[in-house]
């Protein structure tokens, strides 16, 4: 390709897209509206192509819908009693008895370990490939919210996703439609983030 060939895809359409994701939570979303199973898996599949060292995909995704949504908030809200007993909070164990019902989807961020690549890399491909679930949310007017708190980081909640002694869950992806449009978002100049060596 040279300067003088006509571009592949519209700079400026990607431009737009990236700058238009936001992080919407799921009391933001419409209630009751699911988002159609064909829309998640071409979620899914953009995932799949994110960047990852020595080819190891080290993504896993279960994805919770309908009576699944339910099964997760059950889980997760027991767990947390389990793990905290008297210091658990009222308030948190509401939010995730109650918060995946708010959800058309949700779904769960795990990284089954390759010994053979350094986790952080396998951190980071995870990462790309929620962006790329993201940037295709957003793609199709979707509201979504990456959260890793509750349970995210117990060892006990592992098998429930299918993820052994040496995998991590990262978090949950919540999807759904929007109520209103996002607000707007603020970024301080790359400037300040930048430099530059030319010589």
């Amino acid at each position: 390709m040279t300067p003088a060939d006509p571009l592949p895809f519209d700079p400026e359409q990607f431009n737009r897209l990236v700058r238009a994701r936001r992080s919407i939570h799921p009391p933001q979303f419409v209630p009751g509206q699911p988002v159609p199973d064909s829309i998640v898996r071409q979620m899914l599949e953009n995932a799949n192509w994110a960047p990852t060292h020595k080819r190891t995909e080290p993504w896993r995704f279960v994805v919770f819908s309908g009576a699944g949504l339910r099964r997760l908030a059950d889980f997760q809200a027991a767990l947390y009693l389990e793990h905290l007993g008297e210091r658990a909070d009222e308030k948190k164990y509401r939010k995730l008895k109650d918060g995946p019902m708010l959800c058309s989807h949700v779904i769960a961020i795990g990284l089954k370990r390759h010994p053979e690549v350094p986790e952080v890399e396998e951190i980071e491909a995870v990462a790309c490939a929620v962006q790329n679930l993201h940037l295709t949310a957003t793609a199709y007017g979707l509201g979504g919210y990456w959260a890793s708190g509750g349970i995210t980081y117990l060892e006990a909640a592992k098998p429930f996703f299918g993820l052994g002694l040496h995998d991590r869950l990262l978090g949950f992806f919540s999807l759904g439609y929007v109520q209103q449009e996002p607000g707007r978002n603020i970024r301080r100049p790359v400037e300040e983030k930048v430099s530059w060596v030319t010589e």
